[in-house]
């Protein structure tokens, strides 16, 4: 089912990412227009007249509307296509969910995306190791505050089905292996990421598997 979604997205863009899993776990088709943030297409005029962050996701909807920020689409679509939900029901499991899904998308993934980087690197000259350091640093911080709430967790960070926070976190956990991070003081968050790896949605969505991946992505 594609409804006329359109996505402008990053293949290793986290927050691309946990938009690609939830489209999926909705059963939304949408066709792929690649935002390269290396080449800095997100900050040309084209882009920025689709987003005036000039960040990424964008989600366009069959009437041209322009949705942005990852957990406001994801939003959008639990209310918009309601089955399977992406949050509970009941205004206490909304909020439990939420606060998961906001410990990755507002306090861990800002600290690590690419124009985070950019800026240690080429404006206040961090080498490469220091850089390494602050990611894994912040990664693991935020990481252990999201496994002490795993206080519901099931089969899934919330129960026994994925919901929004599963869509937060195994886009973060693919972030931490590529930097480096020791995940073995998490057990449950390496747990619920080895179920959501079973799952075609989560599968999909993947970086190596999106069409503006180079060859050899993993």
């Amino acid at each position: 089912m594609s409804n006329g979604l359109t996505l402008y997205s990053y293949f290793r863009s986290s927050a691309s990412y946990r938009v690609r899993i939830a489209l999926g776990l909705k059963g939304l088709a949408a066709e792929i227009i690649p935002v390269n943030l290396l080449k800095g297409e997100h900050n040309a005029p084209a882009y920025r007249a689709v987003n005036a962050q000039g960040l990424v996701p964008s989600l366009v909807l069959k009437d041209g509307t322009v949705l942005t920020q990852s957990l406001a689409i994801m939003e959008y679509l639990d209310d918009a296509f309601h089955a399977p939900a992406l949050l509970p029901k009941d205004a206490l499991g909304k909020a439990r969910m939420r606060a998961l899904a906001q410990i990755i998308a507002c306090d861990i993934a800002p600290l690590g995306n690419s124009g985070t980087q950019a800026y240690l690197t080429e404006v206040l000259g961090v080498s490469e190791p220091q850089k390494l350091a602050w990611l894994r640093h912040w990664i693991c911080k935020g990481l252990a505050a999201f496994e002490a709430q795993l206080t519901h967790a099931g089969e899934f960070c919330m129960g026994d089905a994925p919901g929004m926070a599963d869509c937060c976190l195994v886009p973060q956990v693919y972030n931490a292996r590529r930097f480096g991070c020791d995940l073995s003081p998490f057990p449950t968050i390496v747990r619920i990421d080895e179920a959501c790896a079973g799952l075609k949605a989560f599968q999909n969505a993947h970086p190596a598997r999106q069409p503006d991946a180079p060859e050899g992505t993993v």
